[in-house]
């Protein structure tokens, strides 16, 4: 079974980090509907938003992922810290398949290079923030702090 870090003290700063990049996709879906209403659902036009090529599709996906993440932010439990593990991977394999698509007529989601950039950063910061928001009741944590001081443990730092 992997280690995931429980209760760690940096929690508040991932999840308010989890928590702007769902605002920010939020905003831009939002923003992209606007641009883009009226437009087939998966048209090829040059609107932007925020500096992200959109199209009606990637903006409404956008809408309702960024409500999702902002509400797995805004949660004390581990939902937040598995829905940043599960984002930052569909995040990272979204980008990987739309840059391999990029000049193509499947580029469905209407992605430029920005927006390949842009949703491998957030794959990475959701995935690290995934990584070390989870939740468990004191003993873990104590128990944990009890395992980094054991004498192996210090004897590996020397």
């Amino acid at each position: 079974m992997p280690h995931f870090p429980v209760n760690h003290p940096a929690r508040p700063l991932y999840r308010v980090l989890s928590g702007l990049i769902g605002v920010y996709i939020l905003v831009f879906g939002v923003w992209g509907v606007a641009e883009t209403i009226g437009d087939p659902l998966f048209d090829r036009g040059s609107h932007w938003a925020l500096g992200l090529r959109t199209n009606l599709a990637f903006s409404l996906a956008s809408v309702v992922f960024g409500a999702v993440l902002i509400f797995g932010a805004s949660r004390r439990s581990n939902l937040g810290h598995y829905m940043n593990l599960t984002a930052g991977v569909v995040f990272l394999v979204t980008s990987i398949l739309m840059m391999s698509v990029l000049q193509t007529d499947a580029n469905f989601l209407n992605f430029s290079m920005s927006t390949v950039i842009v949703s491998m950063l957030f794959g990475l910061i959701l995935l690290g923030t995934g990584l070390y928001d989870k939740v468990g009741p004191s003993e873990h944590a104590e128990a944990e702090m009890e395992r980094r001081k054991h004498p192996v443990a210090d004897a590996h730092r020397s």
